[in-house]
């Protein structure tokens, strides 16, 4: 393994061990912490010498839980020093600080390389680099915990490449790991001017709209002396991606203050830093935010693969995939041949994107659902189809928390177990009593009171169907 050394250490920050944790002492002591939020899956720091941006950027991770046990930390930065296609990821070896050495899960940096064209290592991208190096020491002195990172240095700000990357990371962007992005703000136009600007480009973010930093960057270009509204541009819009037309997601703008507001700051000529964090919500990240098109797009996808009854692979050429429809999560396809149920098969969880999963499940429903009579072909001109986009479970501890008609539910006692989908409630009229004894008795077959000693699930579903 080729270990990559510290290369700002005595510059950015101190390469003496114990004056450095003085110093990120200090920055986190600096001022009172801002508020923590529960669930933060990213932040945005500042990645300037620490004298000029510690205080920002201690404020950036001090929103991070220090005792969560995060999968992976990836850190997204810009390269200063060379521009490239596509962005680099570290897989030859570790990062080291004058604090120790930081591990890169290599098997997770590989699987994003082999997988995906917009990633790969380039050698020149780390070898100097700042942006990414100065992070990981508040990475070591905050996170109390196992540190594996994801080391990536972007090197384009083409947004096909940019969104094919947040395809690829999309699958990782959740609470059991943490994003990293580190971007400086406006470069070296007057205190003033920077603080507008730099609130323009803040106000953009949480937005999460690609389309919204753009125009910020087009409206700052008139400012006296302004160089580049933000240098991490393209992780800011690889975070935009991520997180597009989501409700899942919240933005926090933490603090702000750039080089003009340090003692011997020269006011005429500063760069901004901001610290920000992306939190997850837990009321409603359990649930996609699928749009109509994404709607319509599923339904064409499981209308024809039951149609070619399963024959051959569903082309998605002339079919408009979403971020979203990207997501893994579980899905239940029911199958109608003139409005009468005749096969209904799904997942709870999967390893594969939503819109593979709905041309598998469809098949299975149509054409292997054993509980019902065969589906022949001239039957599939009365055809329709439901489906439901399933939730992740939540366990609940009374059946008081089942609100009929909203929630679906899952019971196991031990090896035995079953569900009904929400939308069963309502077509039946059942009462919540009549709900939980058919599941218990007929789905997961332990008596119609079984529900009383077993473990309740509860889960949601959008449902749709044409």
């Amino acid at each position: 393994m080729e270990h990559r050394k510290p290369v700002v250490a005595g510059k950015f920050y101190s390469a003496d061990k114990n004056t450095l944790k003085i110093n990120l002492k200090k920055h986190f002591e600096q001022t009172e912490i801002p508020k923590k939020f529960e669930n933060v899956v990213s932040i945005i720091a500042p990645h300037a010498g620490y004298v000029y941006s510690g205080n920002i950027a201690a404020k950036a991770f001090s929103q991070v839980d220090p005792n969560k046990q995060f999968e992976n930390i990836f850190i997204i930065a810009p390269s200063h020093h060379c521009s490239f296609n596509g962005a680099s990821i570290y897989n030859i070896g570790n990062y080291k600080t004058p604090l120790g050495e930081v591990i890169v899960n290599r098997q997770l940096a590989n699987k994003l390389i082999n997988d995906n064209l917009s990633f790969s290592y380039y050698k020149d991208a780390h070898e100097q680099e700042h942006s990414l190096e100065v992070q990981l020491p508040f990475l070591q002195y905050w996170i109390n915990t196992e540190v594996k990172i994801v080391p990536i240095v972007m090197g384009t700000k083409n947004e096909t490449a940019i969104q094919s990357m947040a395809i690829a990371l999309k699958p990782y962007f959740s609470n059991k790991n943490l994003f990293v992005f580190s971007s400086d703000f406006s470069h070296f136009p007057n205190y003033d001017d920077a603080v507008l600007a730099d609130h323009r480009m803040a106000d953009a973010i949480i937005t999460s709209n690609t389309e919204n930093l753009k125009d910020v960057i087009d409206i700052n270009e008139g400012i006296d002396g302004l160089a580049t509204s933000a240098c991490g541009l393209s992780g800011l819009m690889l975070l935009a991606h991520l997180t597009k037309n989501s409700k899942e997601y919240t933005y926090n703008k933490i603090a702000y203050a750039n080089s003009g507001n340090i003692p011997f700051g020269d006011k005429s000529r500063v760069v901004g830093y901001w610290a920000i964090s992306v939190v997850q919500n837990s009321e409603t990240s359990s649930e996609l935010n699928l749009s109509e098109i994404d709607q319509k797009v599923l339904l064409e996808i499981a209308r024809r693969s039951i149609l070619q009854k399963g024959k051959e692979n569903v082309s998605y050429d002339d079919l408009d995939i979403s971020l979203i429809l990207e997501e893994q999560c579980g899905v239940f396809i029911s199958v109608y041949i003139a409005d009468k149920l005749r096969g209904c098969i799904g997942r709870f969880k999967s390893d594969k994107p939503l819109f593979e999963l709905v041309e598998i499940m469809s098949k299975q429903s149509a054409f292997h659902d054993t509980r019902f009579k065969k589906i022949i072909d001239e039957e599939l001109k009365y055809l329709s189809v439901e489906i439901s986009v399933i939730s992740p479970f939540k366990e609940i501890s009374s059946a008081d928390e089942i609100e009929l008609g909203k929630h679906g539910i899952y019971i196991r006692q031990g090896l035995n177990s079953g569900t009904f989908l929400p939308q069963v409630a309502t077509k039946t009229g059942w009462t919540k009593e009549e709900f939980l004894g058919h599941c218990s008795k007929d789905k997961a077959g332990i008596g119609w009171d079984g529900w009383k000693n077993a473990e309740l699930f509860t889960y949601t579903a959008t449902v749709f169907k044409g």
